[in-house]
């Protein structure tokens, strides 16, 4: 299964609310990414930039895709970021691969 990296940003409305009734959301993280058949590896909260960050792994992109658009639909992000994680493994095996592809540099 490959990994996830998702960065997020709640709006001024959802921390209002969290701070009205606090909530740890990391069961309900899991429970959306155990309905595509991943699982959370982590959840935390941050200063700077971004308010938190999810590890999550999934089947494959189309279902992290599904739980990303979900919870982004339920408008208590202000921002969302997700990147695909790869394994020094599969980077070792990008890295061979690399070789025959005849990458020509534009205006070259």
């Amino acid at each position: 299964m490959a990994m996830y990296l998702t960065r997020f940003s709640y709006t001024p409305e959802t921390w209002a609310r969290l701070i009205e009734n606090p909530e740890d959301r990391r069961a309900a993280a899991s429970s959306y990414i155990e309905s595509v058949g991943g699982k959370l590896h982590g959840f935390w909260y941050a200063f700077g930039e971004h308010d938190g960050w999810n590890l999550w792994e999934a089947p494959d992109n189309v279902s992290m895709a599904a739980v990303v658009l979900a919870i982004g639909a339920g408008g208590a992000l202000r921002s969302t970021e997700t990147t695909v994680l790869l394994s020094v493994e599969e980077l070792m095996s990008a890295l061979g691969k690399a070789k025959s592809v005849k990458y020509r540099p534009p205006g070259s």
